[in-house]
């Protein structure tokens, strides 16, 4: 009887606790509330499977204790019981997919409209890249980093020379425009995420995985590495910055692009506006 006691206590003391719980989420900053809507969904269902599993244990530890005089009955089989566990399972599985694929779908939809930003994760920092003036980002490789080039970007692609750069750096992102985001690894598995945006990707060297977002809260927020990636993984942070379009314009028109720092490794000086623009965003080349 202590025991089926303990196990009322536990589902109820669970169920007080999750609703009384002072940590929740981040207040969102992004579109993806239905990711929210989903995990909530599934809390729900879970929370009551675990609740009914934990009183049906209680309350088989009373119903079937032992009394003097009594036997119990065996039953190597109950085909009903069985059919009934098989729908109730299979009910509850679909309930928890379901709505998982349709968020999925929008997940994978990018809107045609969408700007593009990429990220090159490695240890342990982040940096990002924008399509130029011509709206069309550069190629790149792995095997063209250098120490002039870290983000591997191909020196003879045309569409590449007016490519922003941001190495190290803060990303800004204008306020309620979706953006496409790309996500390129030079080293090992890193994980892009800011929890107020909810969306995140694994980023896979050899791999360009991507994910899109419109941000709908002004502020600035932490990005971390949702991915072990070594021993400096937890140094491993960066910063979003969500703005207004006018501020976002400006302080685009201060940044770098890399036909600036390819002339600088090449020694024609050229590069100076590019220490210049590292020196006012508080970044490094």
């Amino acid at each position: 009887m202590k025991i089926a006691f303990a196990l009322i206590v536990l589902a109820l003391g669970s169920v007080v606790f999750h609703l009384l719980s002072p940590w929740w989420w981040t207040p969102i900053a992004s579109n993806w509330d239905y990711i929210d809507h989903t995990i909530t969904l599934t809390f729900w269902i879970t929370g009551i499977v675990f609740v009914a599993i934990v009183l049906f244990m209680a309350y088989c530890l009373w119903r079937f204790r032992h009394q003097a005089g009594t036997q119990a009955a065996y039953e190597p089989e109950n085909k009903r019981l069985e059919w009934w566990l098989t729908i109730l399972t299979s009910v509850g599985v679909a309930a928890l997919l379901t709505p998982g694929l349709f968020v999925w779908h929008q997940f994978v939809t990018v809107p045609k409209e969408a700007d593009v930003v990429e990220i090159i994760g490695q240890q342990w920092q982040w940096n990002f890249r924008l399509p130029g003036k011509d709206g069309v980002l550069g190629t790149s490789d792995t095997r063209n980093v250098t120490p002039e080039n870290p983000l591997g970007l191909n020196p003879n692609d045309p569409h590449g020379e007016d490519d922003v750069l941001i190495a190290g750096g803060d990303l800004h992102l204008p306020l309620n425009r979706p953006v496409r985001v790309l996500l390129r690894s030079i080293d090992t598995i890193h994980d892009f995420y800011v929890p107020e945006f909810r969306a995140k990707m694994d980023m896979v060297p050899g791999m360009v995985t991507y994910f899109w977002f419109t941000p709908t809260r002004p502020g600035t927020f932490a990005a971390i590495c949702a991915e072990l990636c070594g021993t400096g993984h937890y140094t491993m942070r960066g910063v979003v910055v969500v703005e207004e379009e006018g501020a976002y314009q400006a302080w685009l028109q201060e940044q770098s692009i890399f036909k600036q720092s390819a002339d600088a490794g090449n020694g024609t000086g050229e590069g100076t506006s590019l220490a210049l623009s590292a020196t006012k965003t508080g970044s490094a080349p």
